[in-house]
């Protein structure tokens, strides 16, 4: 009898706890707290929150190779499926008519995806801390933070350092929620009050033809010259076409709505099931978040200063908060620029400039994850 009771204790949870999974049950939590009760990126974080905590039960398996959590990571994320599929409707979503209108305008974009080489570099350095060690693909990886687009982010992790790919994961997404509270006070340090108050002008209309043959010379260019981002590139494309061609409504709509939120709920629950303990509680994984906010940092400065240069450039038709937009996180960075611009001017209008460079951020950081692949990969 008492052998028996004795088994029966530690078949259970509590007997097998270890503190580790309480530590990272609670930190999920937080997640969870923040997505619900600060609204921060809640699509992502409940998903990716509640997976950590499935991960975590003590000899429930869920993560495993034969577990629920397990058997979607190696269907979705390790083959780069769900980040894929996430990109055809992100394609879907996006109007790219603020770019095409001013062309000028990518060059933000580009200028905002400074933080990710960067990164990079620090990433290599961080290789001096004792208890870290990052191989180049490791630091590949983990630059790409800097760009703040999740799926980009998976995709890459997936590819060069799976094994990071929870701790990555959990920064990119976390830092694009906190856009509203990084950004602001940079672009406020690096611009004048003048510079603030820069009224621009109407951006001009876009002809149906125009829409339609941007993803054609979107992948084009990408075909020509950086092959290895034709994955993200070319999915954001087949998005961007089935809503621009104004004929296949149904399926424009599936991949805006039905389509991307399945793929979204089983893409949170599997970055989830990586956030075991024993994969994140490291100085690593420490190193993984100093980084990613200094990569998105640098990002958010670097957009700014280009925006500064085309300022002084087109003596003062652009305002220079729009280069914070740079970054992929659409369309939140867009709209923080509008805000810090109408604080100093409420009569001053940002958030349709500003979507041209952030529309070109989310073009530029899968340029980015595609030379970092054609490089390291």
């Amino acid at each position: 009898m008492k052998d028996g009771l004795l088994e029966l204790w530690f078949s259970t949870g509590i007997a097998n706890f270890q503190s580790g999974e309480i530590i990272m049950m609670v930190i999920c939590g937080s997640l969870i707290y923040l997505a619900i009760v600060k609204n921060f990126e809640p699509l992502l974080l409940i998903p990716i929150g509640f997976g950590g905590i499935l991960a975590n039960i003590p000899l429930a398996g869920i993560s495993g190779a034969d577990g629920l959590l397990g058997l979607l990571y190696d269907a979705g994320i390790k083959t780069g499926l769900f980040p894929l599929l996430i990109f055809m409707g992100v394609g879907a979503m996006t109007d790219f008519g603020p770019l095409l209108a001013r062309p000028s305008l990518a060059i933000l974009g580009a200028a905002a995806q400074f933080g990710i080489f960067i990164t990079l570099i620090g990433a290599i350095l961080m290789n001096y801390v004792p208890g870290i060690e990052f191989s180049l693909a490791d630091a590949s990886a983990i630059a790409i933070i800097g760009g703040a687009d999740g799926p980009t982010a998976i995709f890459l992790a997936s590819r060069l350092a799976p094994d990071l790919l929870g701790a990555i994961a959990v920064a990119a997404y976390s830092y694009m929620a906190l856009v509203p509270l990084i950004q602001p006070p940079i672009m406020k340090l690096l611009t004048t009050e003048a510079e603030r108050k820069v009224v621009m002008t109407q951006l001009r209309p876009i002809s149906r033809y125009e829409r339609i043959i941007f993803p054609f010379l979107l992948i084009g260019l990408a075909i020509i010259f950086l092959p290895t981002a034709t994955p993200l590139i070319g999915m954001l494309a087949f998005g961007n076409l089935l809503k621009e061609s104004g004929v296949v409504d149904r399926l424009s709509s599936t991949a805006q709505n039905e389509l991307i939120n399945i793929v979204t709920i089983f893409l949170g629950l599997s970055v989830g099931g990586r956030l075991s303990a024993d994969k994140f509680l490291n100085t690593e994984t420490l190193g993984i978040l100093a980084l990613g906010i200094i990569a998105f940092a640098i990002g958010t400065a670097a957009g700014v200063i280009m925006g500064k240069i085309m300022c002084r450039m087109t003596g003062g038709q652009v305002n220079p908060l729009i280069g914070a937009a740079g970054v992929s996180a659409v369309p939140m960075a867009a709209r923080v620029a509008n805000k810090v611009g109408q604080e100093a001017n409420p009569q001053n209008f940002l958030l349709m400039q500003a979507m041209g460079p952030n529309v070109a951020g989310v073009i530029g950081s899968a340029v980015a994850a595609g030379i970092l692949l054609a490089i390291v990969g």
